[in-house]
């Protein structure tokens, strides 16, 4: 089903009809109203009028308020009321890129909505900014509580944050506590966490800081750590690889990755080939001091202890990790069974 009743092309055709020609001309063409459906810049129309971009841009603001005071603009307010209606239904405030799109998959009459909301009163513009992207608002005090619910919500995460979109939306909505009941479903959030810039999701759906290098993936290193997450325990470097092609659909030579897994801090090499995340306590080193840095850490152990705990920092076979255990060298037993540093 449509999602708007009337033709916007057929609109503005009506209610730019009375402007001069090269008023419309300006209009038709910052707007892309025109055939070629290109939105031009202030310089682009300039150089065809050989005119400044200032001038340009007097001839478009005095062609609006032309527009907004003509009588066929005002018979066609109908038009700007189910707009308003529907941005109210969208949340009150809505980024430009999910507003367009919602309403038309066309971008010929994605412009021509565009224009309207650019023309209409009840439409407050707000700019793209280091925070948000353009977006389109009909009541300020909930364009302010989403605004300062978005900033509270950055605010709160730490650069290495992963979280999962339920949770997200939560806390997101957490901030968003004296919005009305109806506003508060995941639906809405998600449409309002679109406006962020600061905030963002991964391939694999996870959100985060839009900064970090888990949500904005940007090379083979990124790729394994999501894939390695997801796995939840070590991986030989050829499955991280395959993972990766797999799942996000990009062949990766074994050497490529093997070599970005070997200089990144987030993996710990923990067996042939083998390798965890850091953050999962796995430690770089050799078997027996491994070893030695749990006995000396955790006092005396017995042989499954030794063997539980040293499996939660690396990655051995049983038979490595007790043939380490049992020189003499570098670990003792005493009688009730238990090892310590020698």
């Amino acid at each position: 089903m449509p999602t708007i009743s009337f033709k916007p092309k057929k609109v503005t055709k009506k209610i730019i009809s009375q402007l001069a020609d090269r008023a419309s001309d300006v209009i038709m063409n910052r707007f892309g109203l025109n055939a070629e459906g290109k939105r031009k810049t202030l310089e682009e129309i300039g150089k065809k009028y050989h005119i400044t971009r200032e001038r340009v841009r007097q001839v478009e603001d005095v062609a609006l308020h032309s527009i907004k005071k003509s009588s066929v603009f005002k018979a066609e307010q109908m038009v700007f009321d189910e707009l308003k209606q529907l941005i109210r239904k969208l949340g009150f405030i809505v980024a430009e890129h999910e507003l367009l799109p919602h309403i038309s998959k066309d971008q010929a009459i994605q412009n021509h909505i565009h224009f309207f909301l650019v023309l209409g009163d009840a439409f407050k513009k707000h700019r793209e900014d280091d925070h948000f992207h353009a977006r389109f608002s009909v009541d300020d005090e909930m364009a302010d509580k989403v605004h300062d619910a978005l900033r509270k919500l950055y605010a709160s995460l730490n650069d290495e944050d992963l979280i999962s979109e339920t949770e997200m939306i939560k806390k997101f909505l957490d901030y968003l506590k004296d919005v009305a009941e109806q506003y508060r479903n995941d639906e809405m959030a998600r449409r309002w966490l679109s406006m962020s810039k600061t905030v963002a999701k991964n391939p694999l759906g996870e959100w985060g800081k839009a900064t970090s290098p888990n949500i904005r993936t940007r090379g083979v290193k990124d790729y394994a750590f999501l894939v390695m997450r997801r796995h939840g325990s070590p991986m030989h470097f050829k499955e991280v690889a395959d993972a990766i092609s797999k799942i996000f659909n990009k062949k990766i030579h074994y050497a490529t990755c093997h070599n970005e897994l070997i200089k990144d801090p987030r993996f710990v090499l923990v067996g042939r080939g083998m390798y965890a995340l850091a953050e999962w306590g796995y430690k770089k080193g050799i078997a027996r001091e491994v070893i030695r840095d749990i006995l000396k850490r955790d006092g005396q152990l017995s042989k499954e202890e030794v063997i539980k705990k040293v499996n939660k920092e690396r990655y051995f076979k049983t038979n490595t990790i007790l043939v380490n255990l049992v020189n003499q060298k570098y670990f003792k037993k005493n009688k009730t069974g238990f090892y310590s540093v020698v």
